[in-house]
């Protein structure tokens, strides 16, 4: 059982990022954009804040409220885009907001969250697939050949998971909430990548010993952020990322290593 630490890699990346922040001939902004945020994206957020007190990066916040539309969304976007180097927006918006024409606003050049990932090779990933990437290469865990199960489609781990897990050469299976046999392909599975955000969704009988487990779901379970996996499958993993101090520190480092990538492309 080897349990990733990721506040020590998410402390090494915030080194280097500092480091870097400090030489430049101006300030360093990331604007983010809220809507009307919950528990686990309060979290997220308060944390994002503090560490780019940090690091020296200005963070602009603005919050959308529950009557905000989609135009207003834009406007937001479009303000922000003028004075920071890197736009974010935090998901999920309601259904009432076009997520698409949002997302599609931020200019590419500022999109931290690299919304246009593909699967190519580059050195901006989206976070989570930086934060499993990175993982990867420090714990030599190679996809080519490997059969990989991911949980969910959305946009900020199933999809660029499955991108990432595929360009590297594995043989993939998404499961989503139309899956009826997932265990089927759990109890078979090398590498298996959770982004749903529903406690115990994995759990020990699922899975085969020796199992590499990317836990990228957070969620409120008692009051406490939990991940997608139960506590017991780390016992059968030879590698898995705990909720919290997993994926999530070192997904928010890269967000700030990509935003100091696109200020020196720009």
């Amino acid at each position: 059982m080897n349990i990733v630490d990721g506040k020590v890699i998410a402390a090494e990346i915030k080194i280097a990022v500092k480091t870097a922040v400090v030489g430049l001939d101006r300030e360093l902004r990331l604007g983010v954009v809220a809507y009307d945020p919950n528990f686990e994206t309060l979290a997220y957020l308060e944390l994002k804040e503090r560490i780019a007190r940090t690091l020296g990066v200005v963070l602009e916040k603005r919050v959308a409220l529950p009557e905000t539309t989609t135009e207003d969304m834009l406007a937001l976007i479009t303000d922000l885009s003028a004075t920071a180097d890197g736009v974010l927006v935090q998901l999920p918006l309601p259904a009432h907001i076009d997520t698409d024409a949002v997302l599609s606003a931020i200019p590419k050049a500022k999109d931290v969250d690299a919304f246009s990932y593909a699967g190519e090779e580059t050195d901006i990933l989206p976070p989570v697939i930086g934060a499993i990437d990175e993982i990867a290469r420090r714990h030599e865990v190679d996809f080519k050949g490997k059969r990989v199960v991911i949980f969910g489609a959305g946009r900020l781990v199933g999809m660029p998971a499955l991108a990432y897990a595929t360009g590297k050469g594995a043989l993939v299976t998404v499961c989503d909430k139309d899956t009826t046999t997932v265990e089927q392909y759990t109890k078979e599975a090398d590498i298996i990548i959770l982004g749903v955000g529903k406690p115990n969704l994995l759990t020990a009988d699922m899975v085969k010993p020796g199992v590499v487990v990317f836990d990228a779901g957070a969620s409120e379970d008692g009051g406490v952020l939990v991940g997608d996996a139960a506590p017991e499958v780390a016992t059968k993993a030879a590698l898995s990322t705990p909720v919290p101090g997993g994926i999530g520190p070192i997904t928010i480092a890269l967000l700030f290593r990509n935003l100091l990538k696109l200020r020196e492309r720009q």
